[in-house]
């Protein structure tokens, strides 16, 4: 509950009392304030959630390992390299995220509420296990690779690529509520679609550039694990997209 002042009209007392000003005396300003205030929020819980339910995947990873005793997946620097790629740009475009009149059609939220919701928190915490399943799934098949160089080495490097390449597709994940592949506004963040292309174009180039597998600590790649690499990251936009399908959220 607020005062209303008109900004024209209005005289300076009513103004210095009120809590809005409506510069253009004209009550419909509200609702376009309220349309503009309900997107920006919701763009911020997108990036909130890419952000939380990417570092909960690597937290869950890196959990697993430990508890099972198997050798680390990630290093120091995999994880400064995920962190400064998938926590930057994709987050940032997710801020920018095109608004939409569709959230009119949205209950208020009530005053109190906080940002992470019970269902919100949920929907974190099913990306995250997600993507860290798809990410470990990718270590065991590395570290069961016979080949000449230590297995822990591939298996790493599978886990980081992985956990990568899966972050920077989760954030199409984070565009909606509800299920958004194969529709119209899948491709309608161009942000987005700049960060994703960046963020694959650096992660090819550690890969495949042999001088930066040193500085990156990484081991050479076959073709078949760097397509198994891809396929398993791709794999996080269905799976969560199914869930969303068959699961009510809020």
């Amino acid at each position: 509950d607020i005062g209303v002042a008109m900004g024209i009209t209005g005289t300076e007392v009513s103004k210095d009392a009120s809590a809005m000003i409506l510069t253009d005396d004209n009550f419909a300003t509200i609702v376009k304030a309220v349309e503009n205030g309900r997107n920006v929020y919701a763009n911020i819980k997108r990036s909130i959630q890419f952000l939380l339910s990417g570092n909960l995947a690597a937290i869950i990873a890196v959990l697993y390992a430990s508890i099972l005793d198997l050798p680390v997946p990630f290093c120091a620097v995999h994880l400064l390299f995920i962190n400064l790629l998938t926590d930057s740009l994709p987050a940032i475009a997710l801020g920018l995220e095109p608004h939409k009149k569709s959230v009119m059609n949205e209950k208020p939220r009530p005053m109190n509420e906080s940002l992470l919701t019970k269902s919100f928190m949920k929907r974190i915490l099913v990306d995250g296990i997600v993507i860290a399943i798809t990410t470990m799934t990718a270590y065991y098949i590395g570290l069961n690779t016979s080949s000449g160089v230590s297995n822990a080495s591939i298996a790493s490097t599978m886990a980081f690529a992985t956990l990568c390449l899966g972050r920077l597709v989760h954030g199409y994940n984070c565009k909606s509520k509800s299920v958004i592949i194969f529709k119209k506004g899948f491709f309608n963040n161009v942000s987005l679609q700049i960060a994703f292309l960046i963020g694959v174009a650096l992660l090819s180039a550690v890969l495949f550039i042999p001088r930066l597998h040193s500085m990156f600590k990484i081991a050479s790649l076959s073709a078949i694990q760097i397509v198994t690499i891809f396929i398993l990251a791709f794999l996080n936009l269905p799976f969560i997209q199914l869930v969303k399908k068959f699961t009510v959220t809020n």
